[in-house]
């Protein structure tokens, strides 16, 4: 017999064992025998033993380059785009091979998975998305009472979803969860014989079989029938014996008398696979265990190291049970919090360019030995992002004065959220910087919240932690993108806004033609030191507050700047809104329209964040209206641990400052001379 070896890994060998065989061309044991020899093809290692002889060819005229593997699965909705990235991750960290997945998607789906894909940039790893809303008449005629819906039928169609090119494809659930490496089922294909177009493994309870219930009828099945969670599809054979064609008059044949389906496209390949057995490869049982009400699963395998893929198809989940179902929920849990990062990795023996032409020569521009290098390089961190994290809808409002709260926050600012949506009735849309872990934490918890749970118009965006700095503005403009209105409330998730400021902005947009002018309407900020606040329902109670001591002007002890061209003074009997100017430092709450300049990304950390945003709305000519009937009042915290850092570190000041020049010199270059001023302001501080 002979073997190929991968040529990178077979020259390394090859030095190695010409040292080791130099010096004992035949290095013996009592059963086998090394030695070196050479052909016209190359280097080869001869092995003798007791089972014959056998050769390793060490030639590049049997390289073998990593097979690309393909792997499908369909996926509609909020939900089902979270449970997909557990179920990627369990791939991927076993994989050792390049991939490409195929991913039918609603609108919503392709949305969230094609953002989280493209941060991500996994070396070696190719993604497709195809609509599946052009795929709903190919199987809507199809009654279907399983809890997945049309989108449990469309695995059916992939003969003609997917490229007419690709020849096979592993076909995934999104409730499954890898515990080996997907080459090894991927390999699977080499054993069909020729006729065999579908690999499945058996259905491991006694649904097919009839006798669970009284009167119980399922469809047709061979035996036990078989589980549709994991295929193998042999796409060009199945197009070769007209699939299309076949599979839908065995659906009309059987709706006949079936009238629905009750396990959506499982149904219809079992009943297939009934009438062309010859057509079916049969999995070992450990590519597709099971935990489904009434599994027989336990049978499948001695030892729980045997497994090869975990398939949670019980509505119940991880609640199923099964006497191993603590090992289960945990293999399952460690991916589920496993940070993505690390499965950035190069795979070996196959290059691949991870990083975007650009962000590879910005990189390559950093001077590491600039003192600044850490805050230069953080600017460069592309952060996985996951959209829409939750269940969100939103409806437009007909009168296009829609405004939505954007903030930002860590898990040091969960306790928060419920007290923002009961001040706020409206859209809001958050970004969380948080870690793998922390991101199923924020779930748990925001699942057993009544306040939160019945929100559907709050957008939840992880941006997934790396690096040493806090990138606030990178996470507060993933918040601010993604609002779905036409003007935005760009705030601090430690504010808690007056109640009825919703309805308040809205009326005040109308009257301050906010659509057909450029301006920045200032929520004047208050702040308490109190934990427990009896929150003012009016202006009126406001400044009896203010004036008791009670409330105080936001910062008014530690940062007058940051808030005093305000007027505070004029907003006590103001009844219009006012008018005030640009001052350096100034950083007030704002009220804009949602094509705003972004924030700048270079601030990370504490310092000069909201400022350099308020600054270029200043240059863009935005009249900043402080607002006479608005109101927002900071909450007290602990202190961040970048404002800590900011204190402590002189080196962390000093590169504040140079950045600030620089974003001073860009903002020259960028507004010209109109932008002078700026510079000539933070020079006379």
């Amino acid at each position: 017999a002979e073997s190929c070896f991968p040529l990178r890994a077979a020259r390394a060998v090859g030095v190695w064992l010409r040292k080791f065989i130099g010096a004992r061309p035949h290095s013996a044991t009592a059963s086998t025998a090394f030695a070196l020899e050479n052909d016209s093809r190359g280097d080869v290692i001869l092995w003798r033993g007791h089972l014959g002889d056998h050769k390793l060819r060490l030639d590049s005229s049997c390289f073998l380059s990593p097979q690309l593997i393909h792997v499908a699965c369909v996926c509609a909705g909020h939900n089902a785009s979270r449970d997909v990235v557990t179920l990627v991750k369990s791939v991927l960290f076993h994989r050792r091979n390049p991939l490409h997945f195929h991913f039918i998607t609603d609108t919503v789906a392709n949305r969230i998975l094609s953002s989280l894909f493209q941060s991500w940039m996994v070396p070696s790893v190719q993604v497709s998305f195809y609509d599946a809303d052009e795929l709903k008449s190919e199987v809507s005629w199809i009654p279907n009472k399983h809890y997945s819906g049309i989108y449990g039928l469309m695995k059916l169609t992939l003969t003609k979803a997917l490229p007419p090119d690709l020849s096979k494809v592993i076909v995934l659930d999104t409730d499954i969860t890898f515990a080996t490496d997907i080459a090894e089922l991927w390999g699977i294909f080499r054993k069909f014989t020729d006729k065999q177009v579908i690999g499945l493994v058996e259905n491991q309870s006694d649904w097919y079989l009839g006798n669970l219930w009284k009167n119980h009828k399922p469809w047709p099945a061979l035996g036990r029938g078989f589980n549709t969670g994991v295929i193998l599809l042999y796409l060009e054979r199945l197009r070769r014996i007209g699939w299309e064609q076949m599979w839908r008059l065995t659906a009309e044949r059987e709706l006949m008398s079936m009238l629905s389906t009750s396990l959506a496209d499982q149904d219809i390949f079992n009943a297939f696979i009934k009438q062309n057995p010859v057509l079916v490869h049969q999995l070992p049982c450990f590519w597709n265990v099971q935990l489904s009400d009434h599994t027989r699963s336990e049978q499948c395998y001695t030892e729980v190291s045997d497994l090869k893929v975990i398939h949670w198809n019980s509505p119940k989940k991880l609640r199923v049970k099964n006497k191993h179902v603590e090992f289960f929920r945990n293999l399952y849990l460690t991916f589920l919090e496993y940070d993505g990062n690390l499965l950035r990795r190069e795979l070996f023996g196959c290059p691949s360019q991870a990083n975007p032409e650009s962000l590879q020569a910005a990189l390559e521009e950093l001077d590491e030995d600039d003192q600044c290098y850490d805050f230069r390089r953080e600017r460069l961190t592309v952060h996985r992002v996951h959209l829409y994290f939750l269940q969100y809808e939103y409806t437009p409002t007909e009168d296009d004065t829609d405004i939505t709260l954007v903030a930002q926050l860590s898990m040091d600012r969960l306790q928060m959220l419920e007290a923002i949506c009961k001040h706020w009735e409206g859209p809001i849309s958050l970004a969380l910087y948080m870690s793998d872990a922390e991101a199923q934490q924020f779930l748990r918890y925001a699942q057993a919240s009544e306040v939160l749970k019945n929100r559907k118009n709050v957008g939840y965006h992880i941006v997934y932690k790396e690096g040493q700095f806090y990138p606030v503005n990178l996470v507060r403009n993933v918040a601010l993108k993604n609002a779905n209105t036409p003007y935005v409330f760009l705030t601090d998730v430690d504010f808690l806004p007056m109640y009825g400021l919703y309805d308040y902005l809205r009326r005040s947009m109308v009257q301050l033609d906010m659509a057909h002018t450029k301006k920045a309407l200032v929520v004047p900020a208050f702040e308490t030191l109190r934990y427990r606040l009896s929150f003012p329902k009016s202006k009126a109670e406001l400044l009896s507050m203010l004036d008791m001591g009670a409330l105080y002007t936001f910062r008014y002890h530690v940062w007058p700047k940051g808030h005093a061209p305000t007027n505070y003074a004029k907003w006590r009997t103001a009844t219009t809104p006012y008018k005030v100017e640009w001052e350096p430092d100034f950083e007030p709450y704002v009220v804009v329209r949602r094509d705003c300049p972004e924030y700048d990304q270079r601030f990370v950390g504490f310092g000069w964040n909201k400022v350099s945003h308020i600054l270029e709305l200043d240059a863009q000519e935005y009249d900043l209206m402080v607002l006479p009937n608005a109101f927002m009042i900071h909450m007290p915290h602990a202190p961040s641990f970048d404002i800590s850092k900011f204190r402590s570190s002189s080196s962390y000041r000093n590169c504040l400052n140079t950045l600030k020049d620089e974003f001073h010199q860009d903002l020259s270059r960028k507004y010209g001379s109109a932008a002078l001023k700026y510079l000539t302001a933070q020079r006379t501080i």
